[in-house]
């Protein structure tokens, strides 16, 4: 693969509540020369709700080096307010692209689902519970791919007249996007038990459309069985109706960090092998899901994180001291992957 990336998170935004409380632009800088030299990427994708720590995380990393994909990520907003975020985010990422850096824009994720106006649902949960029934989903697919296109065919062209450099958008495959207005075809793509078989011939399937393919989130948690629920390895969680906030894990899980790696090992196998373009292994750490050794297991959120590193409740990690967090079996094979490509 060409780009050989990881998704970094400066802070999801739901109703003004940030699921990064703390954003320090020298843990930033310390993190993201991890990515560069310890995991051995040449490409981040840097995501959240705030464009200012958007931009100061996306400087850093293109000072470092790194190809960056500058990815606002919208959270139950409405079609006006994501153009305006979106307008906002492609000045700054034009403003980094005249410095002379390698930037891709990322004009949102998951829209269809993470915010309101395209799928039936007042909230995330309501909208995700239509992937569970494919009767209901067979006879809205259609409206629901209408909805995104107008939307993206706008959000593109405003993008356009503001950032010079590729753009694209990180899909999800129920869309049916039309890939027309983006420079790379752009998906968040996990194989579940469902579809297992099916995962190599879709993936070669989308690269034999043409354009350049990126994979802009895969991954599992860190729990046994993680791997085959694909995306929905968060559902363990249970959320603060009211702040969003995770409180506790719905049981007891048993920690899997070797099938997390193993996962991760296998879908980066049938990425390079298929001709995939860029992939972003989702995702470095996941602040707000910290692990919390020694008590009762659905107390240790980090077994529902996607993150390859555990963030601690509290104190720092022995393998790199300074930092509050603890490599996970996912950050080494990780490394070992990327260093031999």
């Amino acid at each position: 693969m060409r780009a050989k990336g990881i998704t970094y998170d400066t802070g999801f935004v739901r109703e003004g509540a940030r699921s990064r409380q703390r954003f320090d632009p020298e843990v930033v800088k310390r993190e993201l020369r991890i990515i560069r030299d310890d995991l051995h990427c040449n490409a981040v994708r840097v995501t959240g709700g705030d464009p200012e720590r958007l931009e100061v995380a996306a400087t850093i990393a293109a000072d470092l080096g790194l190809e960056v994909w500058f990815s606002p990520y919208p959270l139950e907003l409405t079609t006006d307010e994501m153009l305006s975020l979106f307008a906002d985010c492609a000045v700054r990422a034009e403003r980094l692209r005249q410095w002379g850096c390698e930037v891709v824009f990322v004009t949102g994720a998951e829209l269809s689902l993470m915010n309101k106006g395209f799928v039936p649902g007042d909230t995330v949960d309501e909208r995700v519970e239509l992937l569970r029934r494919p009767d209901r989903m067979r006879e809205q697919i259609a409206e629901i791919s209408a909805r995104v296109n107008d939307f993206l065919g706008t959000a593109a062209a405003l993008v356009r007249e503001r950032f010079g450099g590729k753009i694209t958008y990180a899909a999800v495959p129920l869309e049916r996007v039309d890939w027309t207005p983006f420079d790379v075809v752009s998906l968040d793509l996990y194989r579940s038990a469902e579809m297992a078989d099916q995962f190599t011939e879709g993936v070669r399937g989308v690269v034999a459309r043409g354009k350049p393919v990126a994979i802009t989130e895969f991954g599992a948690a860190s729990y046994r069985g993680a791997g085959d629920k694909g995306a929905r390895g968060l559902e363990i969680v249970e959320y603060d109706r009211h702040t969003g906030e995770p409180v506790r894990l719905n049981g007891e899980y048993l920690r899997d960090e070797a099938g997390q790696a193993a996962y991760l090992r296998e879908l980066l196998e049938v990425f390079g092998a298929e001709g995939v373009d860029s992939a972003f292994v989702f995702l470095f750490a996941l602040y707000d899901h910290v692990h919390r050794p020694g008590g009762d297991l659905s107390d240790d959120l980090d077994l529902a994180s996607y993150g390859i590193v555990k963030v601690l409740d509290n104190g720092f990690g022995e393998a790199y001291p300074e930092m509050s967090w603890e490599p996970k079996a996912a950050f080494t094979a990780l490394a070992e992957c990327y260093r031999g490509h």
